[in-house]
């Protein structure tokens, strides 16, 4: 099981971690920038190729298994004991105002066009954007709540369940009912054009919360993956049989989704992890990766990125070397950060340990004997 207070996002290697978490964050987190980096620079006629539509109809499950092992891993952290998510309610929240923050500040189009568009809807539409960080921000935030008030099992259990199914069937009526309000609250909730609304996305989130608290006497490794092969293939058996709904709204489509993340989980924990083990640090530097790349591939305050400096001119071998590379250097970065975050941390111990008052009537500095 993963460390208690280990999050989504954690840069910090755990002792003892759920042998499949990190594998299908990495491999998630591959997907992600090789899809984008090939979305900017990818030419036309590629587009076209059989392999790249299909790699584009694979690519669908990514955003869903960020926020589904999102979920899983904020129950599967908690342990055993009942105290546990009180006692990481703080650290949960702070880490929930990160991810929020860190996801409107990659939106921030600068101050040319700041001055340009004015305090007008245009620009509010733009600043307050609800991308995949915010969806797991306030999922996370609220999941610690209710995982902190409920504690027993079976009111945790349907908490999470009434979360899970409730979010997506709840999503066309959530919708309707912002229409009015201010763009902020409608980004959040749901709107035409609006990438991960809150109604349907949390779903994905309190699903993986969901199946982690049914499967938590099940031990890491092949008896869970066995448990989650069998439930991704029971919802996917399940929406085969109910009518498909591709809408951004469709509950059919969370519990399809769900179905296939299931599935890619259940997989890498059946799967020896010799093959998986590589993929591991990938998954715990989720975050850098993300917040690295995305300026890189699409621009940041007004600076242009790879789509506005190349555009999509390349073949297919050129553009996943772009891709490959550009992980590369991200996750390079991040292992950077790691090392002066954790040497600073060092430093401030060695620092602390000098500046210790004196035990015991030792003398203090200066004191005559």
């Amino acid at each position: 099981m993963t460390r208690p207070g280990t999050s989504l996002f954690d840069l910090r290697q755990p002792s003892t971690r759920h042998p499949g978490l990190d594998a299908a964050r990495g491999l998630a987190v591959v997907a992600m920038v090789l899809g984008h980096t090939l979305d900017a620079l990818l030419a036309p006629g590629m587009r076209e190729h059989p392999w790249v539509q299909h790699y584009w109809t694979l690519r669908g499950i990514t955003a869903p298994l960020f926020l589904l092992v999102a979920g899983f891993a904020v129950v599967a952290a908690l342990g055993t004991s009942p105290d546990s998510a009180r006692g990481s309610f703080p650290r949960r929240w702070r880490r929930a105002l990160l991810l929020l923050f860190l996801g409107y500040l990659l939106h921030w189009p600068g101050w040319g066009t700041v001055q340009a568009l004015g305090w007008s809807e245009a620009l509010r539409e733009r600043l307050f954007a609800f991308d995949a960080l915010q969806s797991i921000g306030v999922s996370l935030g609220v999941g610690a709540t209710v995982l902190a008030l409920a504690r027993g099992t079976w009111s945790r259990a349907l908490a999470l369940a009434v979360l899970a199914v409730g979010i997506p069937l709840a999503s066309p009526w959530a919708w309707t009912a912002v229409t009015h309000a201010p763009v902020e609250l409608r980004q959040a909730v749901g709107m035409p054009g609006t990438r991960f609304p809150l109604f349907p996305w949390a779903g994905f989130f309190f699903a993986g919360a969901l199946v982690a608290h049914l499967l938590r006497a099940l031990r890491p490794g092949w008896p869970q993956g066995l448990a989650l092969v069998l439930l991704g293939a029971g919802l996917l058996f399940t929406t085969a049989r109910l009518p498909s709904d591709w809408s951004p709204q469709s509950a059919w489509l969370v519990a399809y989704r769900v179905g296939q993340g299931l599935l890619v989980l259940g997989a890498v924990n059946l799967v020896p992890r010799l093959f998986t083990q590589p993929l591991a640090p990938l998954g715990r530097t989720t975050l850098w990766l993300y917040v690295l790349h995305l300026p890189v591939v699409y621009g940041w305050s007004g600076i242009a990125g790879l789509a506005g400096r190349v555009g999509p001119v390349l073949d297919l071998g050129p553009a996943l070397l772009v891709g490959v590379a550009l992980l590369a250097v991200c996750f390079a970065l991040a292992l950077l950060a790691r090392r002066l975050r954790r040497a600073g941390r060092s430093w401030e111990g060695q620092s602390a340990r000098t500046r210790m008052p004196p035990i015991n009537g030792a003398l203090r500095p200066g004191q005559r004997t």
